[in-house]
């Protein structure tokens, strides 16, 4: 693995030909969740079976925890409070209509972190998907929704639909985007209905959405993990 630093944000970079990113593969941008250290999810790139020479950048959340987090990082500041309080009066908080304070200032980093990224690393986004976990999913697809990148996939592990009054009007733009959603049926974090209200205004929007429910809650299991592997497949041989 190697690291280095891009538009401000620290990077890991695995796979490729040499094991640090190395080479001019199919490249695939995972952003971490809320409250997770920045190398969350680097494993996946060992477990998920994507074509030889795929290259995998892992970006770190500029927003640093309390100690109490363990030196975890965000994208932008969450109220847990609120979330206790909901769970605990058994409401369903409809994150369709909010957009969260802090969403913008994420996506400016990340549209910084793309537009220097071809400085220091070879790409081309016809061969690149971006994704994300939890709140790293829903960064990238705000991300997709409001860039140019003609990128070859979007996935969404455990996401939601937020803003919709300004991501609606923008999907279409994506019309055909091969989009990768999966969420637990029993996730208490981020509830399984905004999910499939995500699902459904991307695939309404025309985006070519395949979408995996399973038992459990906010998680990655193998089983997605597996599925995950087809569609970069998939994506990778039709880019």
């Amino acid at each position: 693995m190697n690291e280095m630093t891009v538009g401000g944000l620290k990077v890991r970079l695995t796979g490729g030909v040499d094991g640090e990113g190395g080479g001019d593969g199919p490249l695939v941008i995972l952003l971490h969740g809320f409250g997770a250290p920045g190398d969350d999810l680097v494993p996946l790139a060992e477990v998920i079976d994507a074509p030889d020479g795929t290259r995998w950048l892992f970006p770190e959340g500029p927003l640093p925890l309390s100690l109490d987090f363990g030196g975890t990082r965000a994208w932008w500041i969450i109220d847990f409070a609120r979330i206790q309080e909901d769970r605990a009066a058994g409401r369903i908080r409809d994150l369709s209509v909010e957009v969260p304070q802090g969403l913008a200032l994420a996506r400016e980093r990340i549209l910084r972190f793309l537009q220097e990224l071809p400085r220091q690393f070879p790409i081309d986004h016809k061969k690149t998907v971006i994704g994300g976990f939890s709140q790293g999913a829903m960064l990238t697809c705000d991300v997709v929704l409001q860039a140019e990148y003609p990128f070859a996939g979007l996935v969404q592990l455990s996401g939601n639909l937020l803003a919709q009054a300004v991501w609606s009007p923008l999907m279409t733009k994506r019309r055909s985007l091969p989009v990768f959603q999966s969420h637990g049926t029993k996730d208490d974090i981020l509830p399984y209905i905004g999910a499939e209200r995500l699902r459904d205004a991307l695939t309404q929007s025309g985006l070519a959405v395949e979408w995996h429910s399973f038992h459990g809650g906010h998680e990655i299991p193998y089983s997605v993990l597996h599925q995950v592997s087809g569609f970069l497949t998939k994506v990778f041989t039709t880019a």
